[in-house]
């Protein structure tokens, strides 16, 4: 349940972050949205914004400290985007005002021998979030038709018999993408999915940053590089699965990545926005409880515990 007195808050919230909704991917472009967009902020606004999230956070506080009392919804939030977009970065301040009891973090890396073993959904559902809880997915099951479609020799690891690699692969795990959150969705886990939509131009610019900065020398790895090369093949991957995925009730937010201050901005503001329409509400006291709250409010007051 939204308080009233920020019912208006969540009206403006809804509006700024409809732009880069998509809930029908039909006629989806990726070259429709623009990475460097920053929407009505400038660079002279720049700080408005910045105090904007901050009052978005302290709402998703609140709204999660709902989620977490009333126990019936799960929230799994997808994020998704090329090398050096700021996944991480955003993850961290979005989330900074979160009860870390009821978040759960999951990067998911190459597939450990285990994880190969069964099916590329496998460890993906060991880690879906609990009712009350928030999970998020720095990557996740998209990998398998992004990385996996741009580099096929993924798939002779992966054991699958050949007569299931077919010309249809791609399509048909979309589809079972698509049926799998229409099914998270029915069994009350909202689905909320990031595409960090960062250029090309701004991603060279944080590589050097890595090589620049001996504070960021960590970062760099060697197939930074070697995946710029497949830069347009990524792009059409992300357009096709974007196409397949995007519902209504599991929508994808394309988020301008080139302004690390306004991706999360937008990022805060699409989770708040869903988070309003979640019915989310403190579990409301029956009798025989609150007769139990006065009477330990009574034996307190008297000093007789």
């Amino acid at each position: 349940m939204v308080p009233k007195n920020n019912k208006e808050k969540f009206t403006k919230i809804h509006d700024f972050v409809a732009p880069y909704k998509v809930t029908n991917g039909k006629s989806f472009k990726l070259s429709d949205f623009d990475p460097s967009n920053t929407g009505p902020f400038s660079n002279e606004k720049k700080q408005e914004a910045k105090d904007l999230l901050a009052e978005g956070i302290e709402l998703l506080k609140i709204q999660q400290d709902m989620l977490y009392a009333q126990d019936r919804y799960a929230m799994l939030l997808v994020f998704q985007a090329m090398d050096a977009a700021g996944k991480d970065g955003t993850i961290k301040h979005v989330m900074s005002g979160i009860n870390p009891q009821g978040c759960q973090v999951y990067s998911f890396k190459q597939p450990s021998p285990e994880e190969l073993d069964h099916d590329y959904m496998w460890r993906y559902l060991r880690c879906l979030p609990e009712r009350g809880r928030i999970g998020i997915y720095n990557r996740s099951y998209y990998e398998e038709v992004l990385v996996v479609r741009v580099h096929k020799e993924i798939l002779a690891h992966q054991r699958i018999p050949d007569e299931l690699i077919t010309k249809d692969i791609w399509r048909d795990r979309l589809e079972d993408i698509a049926n799998f959150e229409s099914y998270l969705t029915r069994n009350a886990v909202v689905v909320v999915k990031f595409f960090l939509n960062v250029s090309k131009t701004e991603q060279k610019k944080r590589f050097m940053a890595r090589l620049d900065r001996s504070e960021k020398n960590w970062k760099f790895s060697s197939s930074d590089l070697s995946e710029r090369r497949f830069w347009d093949d990524y792009m059409k991957a992300y357009q096709e699965a974007i196409r397949a995925t995007a519902t209504k009730s599991a929508p994808w937010y394309i988020v301008p990545a080139d302004n690390k201050w306004y991706t999360r901005l937008v990022v805060a503001g699409a989770i708040a926005d869903t988070m309003s329409r979640m019915n989310l509400a403190y579990p409301v006291v029956d009798k025989v409880k609150m007769k139990e709250i006065e009477e330990a409010r009574q034996l307190l007051a008297e000093g007789n515990v």
